[in-house]
């Protein structure tokens, strides 16, 4: 099905092109949210006609979407989730967490938004993407921890696994420590006994 784009539409075309789609994708998704058209001569005629005011009112957004970007890119976030010791994540962290920890951040963002470049199913700092306009795109910063205090310790830049390998390695220092203060003892009670 050929379809004319009303506004610019991410690895498919820009506004005004006419470009072939399934119909299944332009009946579901292009046509009943007004990012394009069947491309018929009447509306190729109306978008002709309409074309300035849609480049403005693009322009008007993008405009608006830098705005929001400018402030949004680069933000850190901070999602407590219950995890195992290992730092796997008893679930995974969705565009609509990402959403809703933005927008209790003050920013206005929706689940749809957000991009995930791969699922989060770990605890730390996770990069993702918010497409605030078809030419606007924010990175935020996602930190998943079991605890606010877990979180600043990785926004310090140490990870959950390093955290346990110095716990665990002062553990056995520790353990270390005691044994030796045992042993020591023991040979001071043996000498007693020699005298």
């Amino acid at each position: 099905m050929q379809v004319i784009l009303l506004e610019r539409v991410s690895k498919l075309g820009q506004m005004g092109e006419v470009v072939n789609v399934k119909e299944g994708y332009a009946r579901n998704f292009l046509l009943p949210q007004g990012k394009a058209l069947r491309a018929s001569d009447a509306n190729i005629k109306s978008f002709e006609d309409r074309k300035v005011q849609l480049e403005a009112r693009n322009a008007e957004t993008k405009a608006d979407a830098q705005k929001v970007a400018d402030k949004l890119d680069g933000e850190t976030f901070v999602i407590i989730r219950s995890a195992s010791d290992a730092g796997a994540l008893y679930g995974s962290v969705t565009p609509r967490d990402a959403a809703d920890v933005a927008t209790e951040g003050g920013f206005s963002v929706d689940r749809k938004q957000i991009v995930l470049s791969k699922p989060i199913k770990d605890l730390g700092l996770h990069e993702v993407s918010v497409v605030l306009h078809p030419e606007v795109t924010a990175t935020i910063v996602l930190n998943v921890a079991r605890s606010t205090e877990e979180a600043e310790l990785q926004a310090q830049g140490k990870s959950i696994q390093d955290l346990a390998a110095e716990a665990d390695a002062e553990a056995e220092f520790e353990i270390a420590e005691l044994f030796d203060d045992i042993g020591g003892a023991s040979n001071d009670e043996d000498g007693d006994d020699r005298n």
